[in-house]
């Protein structure tokens, strides 16, 4: 018989749900920004794209609301190393939204604005093809009635863009609007030393990442 040394159980496993450098928050989510978060009444609050589009489109809360919206279930990661598993999520989908503005053939990035005056940046490709939402609701699981809860004030509420493939910074709180332009145009961490795109599993929090 081999000998076994006790109290010895071998390294954790790793969970392959977490990118590298990130652990995981359970239950908590913590709440990060880098500005004050605005008190915005709904009955004023729009959603905009303008720039490179064949026209540029206005959104009241009532209309955005009224859109078709989708769940989306998931994890979400941010630069500062929290993962938060198991979230689901209720918006209307940025395809939608941009399908009404019509982008023009030179429009390859987006300036994402906020109504405190936050702005960040991104390729226009990382908003398509299904993977980004102007979100209303969140929640660990489904809520109280069985679908998430609308996003409270710190959270970025009334809504905010979601962009779970990318570090959390990119999901801009209390979303205005999207700038469409040719030329990428660095957003406020991304001209603080942030990483231009901020992908989790590659691990680009910085610049040189």
């Amino acid at each position: 018989m081999s000998p076994v040394t006790r109290g010895f159980v071998g390294r954790r496993r790793r969970d392959p749900r977490l990118p590298p450098g990130q652990y995981d928050v359970g239950d908590q989510w913590p709440v990060l920004t880098a500005e004050r978060a605005p008190n915005l009444d709904t009955a004023r609050w729009t959603f905009r794209i303008e720039g490179l589009v064949e026209r540029s489109v206005e959104w009241t809360w009532d209309e955005a609301r009224a859109l078709p919206r989708e769940r989306w279930d998931g994890d979400i990661h941010c630069v500062t190393t929290w993962t938060k598993f198991g979230m689901s999520w209720e918006g209307v989908p940025i395809d939608t939204l941009l399908a009404a503005a019509g982008p023009l053939a030179q429009a390859r990035y987006v300036v994402a604005h906020s109504h405190s005056g936050y702005t960040t940046s991104l390729p226009l490709a990382d908003l398509t093809g299904g993977r980004a939402w102007l979100a209303f609701a969140a929640g660990s699981g489904a809520g109280r009635s069985g679908r998430p809860e609308p996003l409270t004030r710190e959270h970025g509420g009334p809504a905010r863009l979601l962009v779970p493939h990318l570090y959390f910074w990119k999901s801009v709180k209390w979303v205005a609007g999207l700038r469409l332009l040719a030329d990428d145009d660095p957003g406020f961490w991304e001209r603080n030393g942030y990483h231009d795109r901020g992908d989790p599993w590659a691990e680009q929090r910085f610049q040189g990442d």
